[in-house]
């Protein structure tokens, strides 16, 4: 690599330090390097005591994702105002005319961006710049185009497990350049994209609600397997008719609801079991079975064993043993 353009490299990356470090923020690039490889992970983490101006960490000539954890940030371009509040997400493109952005006084902010430069997006998207939103094909077309904000989107339960392996990527050294290109392209498709008409459009937010109200649904399960709400007190909580939510439920994820906290209950009986620290009759009372003989009766249709025996029938040692 040239001298001059490592150079270059460090100084980009010494300055975003800075804008950071100056408000006692950590700050890490993840993977990627805006510079070479055209996009670019970045961790972020603050708490921030007044309110802090972030606009000086963006690159020209770039769309950026926000992954927003934790904390309010806001990204104004030409009247339109981005918001980002908890476990939302968004983009923002940085052409001409400069962005205005800002982080919240009296909170953590916990974010993660992706920045990709106008060069990455022309090498992976021209075949599907029609589909791109309008924002984003302007900064593929000219350097000269003109800042803008797009929508908010709530994180999906993925994109938040994003972050435990965005921090700590599953791969080889070697490996992680290509691995991090991967889940930028993920998130590019995931929020760059835009349906072309406004019956498209209708349709996709009402699919985006009801993927929404979906894992709404299969949070509140899990966190009460043993009391789990009522059809009735299910649709309250994410806003809608018992009836319409059965049929999104099954519509998403291919079971019933009752199917599928049958399911997750004795996935986490199993889990339970394996771990020697419970018995029969304790996993059961822990996943919400009042009768021990359904239980069993349960646990024999899903794993094709007894619960008594499971935890020996998964151990290839123990089945060792015991022929």
């Amino acid at each position: 690599m040239p001298k001059e353009t490592a150079s270059r490299m460090s100084l980009a990356r010494l300055r975003e330090d800075a804008v950071w470090a100056a408000v006692g923020a950590e700050w890490r690039q993840l993977g990627g390097s805006f510079r070479r490889h055209g996009f670019s992970f970045e961790w972020h983490d603050l708490n921030a005591a007044e309110t802090v101006d972030w606009a000086p960490s963006f690159h020209a000539g770039s769309v950026e994702i926000c992954l927003n954890f934790d904390g309010v940030g806001e990204v104004t371009a030409r009247g339109a105002r981005l918001e980002l509040g908890p476990r939302t997400s968004g983009f923002y493109v940085v052409g001409q005319g400069g962005l205005e952005a800002r982080r919240l006084a009296n909170g953590r902010h916990r974010f993660i961006t992706l920045e990709c430069s106008a060069d990455f997006l022309k090498r992976q998207l021209t075949a599907y710049r029609p589909w791109l939103h309008p924002a984003v094909q302007a900064l593929m077309e000219s350097e000269r185009a003109r800042s803008a904000v797009g929508q908010v989107q709530p994180l999906s339960s993925r994109q938040q497990e994003l972050l435990a392996g965005l921090r700590q990527p599953p791969v080889l050294l070697e490996a992680q350049v290509l691995w991090y290109q991967a889940k930028a392209l993920e998130l590019v498709v995931e929020l760059l994209f835009r349906p072309q008409s406004e019956e498209e459009l209708f349709c996709a937010r009402a699919r985006r609600i009801a993927h929404v109200r979906v894992e709404r649904v299969v949070a509140l399960l899990r966190e009460r397997l043993a009391e789990p709400p009522s059809l009735e007190e299910l649709g309250r909580l994410v806003g809608c008719s018992s009836f319409y939510l059965s049929r999104t439920f099954s519509s998403e994820m291919g079971l019933t609801i009752p199917q599928y906290l049958r399911q997750v209950r004795l996935e986490r009986a199993a889990e339970l079991l394996r771990s020697g620290r419970f018995n029969v009759t304790e996993a059961a009372m822990e996943v919400g079975y009042s009768s021990l003989s359904h239980f069993s009766q349960a646990f024999h249709e899903h794993f094709g064993c007894c619960p008594g025996l499971y935890p020996v029938s998964t151990d290839p040692q123990q089945v060792l043993r015991k022929k």
